[in-house]
């Protein structure tokens, strides 16, 4: 793996993701590359992928969803979400997302 998918900042994490949309359901299939794969059950129009993006990790992350945002690929499906967190690591992370 040449980066890390999930990186630490001061007082936040930033996560690269890649996003396939339109799935039978929301889940996170595994690491590719330096990004963390999720399918999402969201089509990609009017901005619908990404707020079911923001919605599942704030969930799964038991982060507020205003303490999410995508800095990078906004009509990518690659992007850098910095996620604002005083107690998260990317170690905690990483246990959450890839159980």
């Amino acid at each position: 793996m040449s980066r890390a998918w999930c990186s630490a900042l001061p007082g936040a994490l930033r996560l690269a993701v890649q996003i396939t949309p339109n799935a039978r359901k929301t889940e996170v299939i595994g690491v590719l590359d330096d990004a963390l794969k999720l399918k999402l059950q969201a089509q990609p129009i009017e901005g619908k992928a990404n707020e079911a993006l923001i919605k599942y990790l704030s969930g799964e992350l038991g982060v507020p969803k205003s303490a999410l945002t995508i800095t990078h690929g906004l009509t990518s499906k690659r992007k850098l979400i910095e996620v604002v967190s005083g107690s998260l690591t990317p170690e905690q992370v990483a246990q959450i997302l890839l159980k």
